[in-house]
């Protein structure tokens, strides 16, 4: 959600600024804009819309740019619709600034500042900051950031430029990420490593209450009493070609492509001598067997996976699991203990929500642990425990590899819980890792079967709403399918346990109305079935998901879709490529954004 970037060197700065917040387009956006130093003043372009919609076009009709350093940033509306006046940056000449998160306080600040002799244009909370930082500053920039938030209630990271410091940039942050990117002879700041990587791979991370003081040669970082701090110059463990489509039409595309390999390098690393292993976060068998309850909390697809792992958990271990959205955890005062774990699953470790609940969860004294795929997010340095998945950038908003890994995740947690509570033997859980690694082959077999999703896709196009059902695990897999499939191809979907379709939901069924039924578990295959012949009475189009092990009736279903065959506690690992490959083709036969979904945003970091 909404992006920054920021530059100070020797090079002409339009062009990277441009860039680099094309690098930050799938945090979602809608509308984006530019500050430069241009001789004895502060230059802003900005413009509704996507970058080669507005900004471009509109930087294009400008004279020559001139300058070696400035601030940028892609903004997703919260105060103030999508509008030319309320994109960033914002400022008055004097001072420019651009922002990320939300200030609860900015109706107070803008009545005193109102009284002061100030004028507002924009709708936007962020315009009541950068003249409060006017308000503020007696030529001195640090003073005046240290007395601007002071005042500020809410999330925030800010970057900031005065007129009378050229090619100097300063960078405030509290909850909402920011980095510094050291290059050489240039500097650098941004919402992600993505917003840089171009340029260099070597960046601080920034602490909550921090200022930054930003040259081309350099950055001084403070604390809020001004005293310096000395921080660690971090490498990034990935380069410029992850975070480009490698040939694929879309980021979405690459990263399914990609599993196969994401699914080894989470997996393999936690394996020792044939056992799950968490040593490297200190999650001992001891603890695991001493726990009461497991707690799993989540938002979207990450919540998806904490439902999977809550069957396999309860299955094996026998352990009670409670999965929870993170955005009600904390407003249903819940019953937690010091004997409690708290898992926490995040792909961007910066979700709002779930750091919230993982504050919560540590402030009452449980154990808490993340699993998140950004070494050194908020929610990696909050948490007790960390376990990092590995995966990679993940760059479509629409989450694939990360839900992957992250699943994966939850049967190692299971498979550890289970042995240490001595539900399982020694033997038994060697046998389910053995299994577990042969899920990346499976995995590659049903991306390699995409002719048949592409089938699927054509007859679900036209749809204006559909089901998916299952139960048990399918019914938990259901639930991610559905959310893919509304996400990118915008056609109404809910998910069922297929068992509650006469309590109410069967009523929607008719004529030719699409439903996909998910059937991997035996046990439940032919109660999933009788399912299906119910909704196919009724007029119902099918697409059935099942292992190739299973023949359902030729005459109950439009579209079969056969799975390679694994133990069916495996299964959700390996029918989720093809939902998320029928949701992709969907919308690309539908001409949407698929990478950027209209109203949605990559790292959710406000409430």
């Amino acid at each position: 959600m909404c992006g920054i970037v920021g530059y100070t060197g020797d090079k002409e700065c339009a062009d990277i600024l441009v860039n680099g917040l094309r690098k930050l387009e799938y945090r979602g956006y809608d509308s984006a804009g530019i500050a430069l130093f241009e001789g004895d003043r502060i230059r802003t372009v900005k413009a509704k819309g996507k970058i080669n919609e507005g900004l471009a076009p509109r930087l294009a009709q400008q004279p020559h740019f001139s300058a070696s350093a400035g601030i940028g940033h892609t903004r997703w509306a919260t105060h103030g619709e999508p509008s030319d006046i309320n994109s960033h940056p914002i400022g008055n000449g004097r001072v420019s600034i651009v922002h990320n998160g939300i200030i609860e306080n900015y109706r107070k600040i803008k009545e005193f500042l109102t009284e002061h002799g100030y004028g507002f244009e924009s709708e936007t909370d962020t315009e009541a900051v950068a003249k409060l930082l006017d308000y503020n500053y007696n030529g001195d920039p640090l003073d005046a950031i240290i007395k601007t938030v002071a005042d500020l209630e809410g999330a925030y990271a800010l970057g900031i430029i005065f007129r009378e410091h050229k090619n100097m940039i300063y960078a405030v942050r509290k909850e909402s990420p920011l980095i510094v990117g050291q290059g050489d002879g240039e500097m650098f700041i941004g919402s992600d490593v993505t917003a840089i990587i171009e340029h260099t791979d070597k960046y601080y991370l920034m602490e909550p209450g921090e200022i930054a003081e930003i040259s081309k040669d350099g950055a001084t970082f403070y604390d809020i009493h001004r005293n310096i701090i000395e921080k660690e110059l971090q490498t990034a463990d990935w380069d410029v070609s992850a975070a480009e489509k490698g040939g694929f039409a879309h980021f979405m595309l690459k990263e399914i492509h990609e599993q196969p390999d994401a699914l080894k390098k989470t997996i393999h690393p936690r394996i020792k001598d044939g056992m799950p292993d968490f040593s490297e976060c200190g999650l001992t068998d001891e603890k695991l067997n001493g726990y009461r309850h497991i707690y799993i909390i989540g938002c979207g697809s990450a919540m998806h996976a904490g439902i999977v792992g809550k069957y396999i958990i309860e299955s094996l271990a026998r352990t009670p699991v409670i999965v929870d959205m993170a955005s009600e955890f904390r407003y249903r005062n819940p019953l937690l203990s010091k004997d409690d774990l708290v898992v926490v699953i995040s792909q961007s470790g910066e979700t709002a929500d779930t750091l919230e609940a993982l504050k919560l969860s540590n402030k009452i004294g449980a154990d808490t642990l993340a699993i998140v795929n950004v070494v050194g997010s908020s929610i990696a340095r909050e948490a007790k425990m960390v376990m990092y998945t590995l995966a990679g950038p993940e760059i479509s908003v629409c989450s694939t590899k990360a839900y992957m890994v992250q699943t994966a995740f939850m049967y190692l947690l299971a498979f550890r819980v289970a042995y240490a509570r001595g539900e399982i033997s020694e033997q038994e859980t060697k046998q389910l890792i053995a299994e577990l690694n042969e899920i990346p082959d499976k995995v590659q077999k049903c991306i390699d079967s995409q002719e048949q999703y592409q089938k699927v896709a054509a007859r679900l196009m036209s749809a204006d709403s559909l089901l998916y059902i299952g139960r048990g695990l399918d019914y938990a897999l259901s639930m991610e399918g559905s959310l893919k499939l509304k996400e990118i191809s915008y056609i109404h979907s809910e998910s069922y346990a297929a068992g509650e379709l006469k309590h109410g939901t069967i009523s929607l069924i008719e004529e030719g109305m699409p439903v996909i039924a998910v059937a991997t578990q035996h046990d439940l295959y032919k109660k999933t079935v009788s399912n299906v012949k119910e909704v196919k009475s009724r007029g119902a189009m099918v697409v059935f998901i099942c292992g190739e092990d299973m023949e359902p009736a030729e005459n109950d279903i439009d579209c079969p879709v056969y799975l390679p065959s694994a133990r069916d506690m495996l299964m959700p690992l390996v029918a989720v490529v093809p939902l998320q490959l029928i949701a992709y083709y969907t919308a690309v036969l539908k001409n949407c954004d698929v990478d950027h979904p209209r109203n949605l945003a990559k790292s959710v970091t406000v409430e």
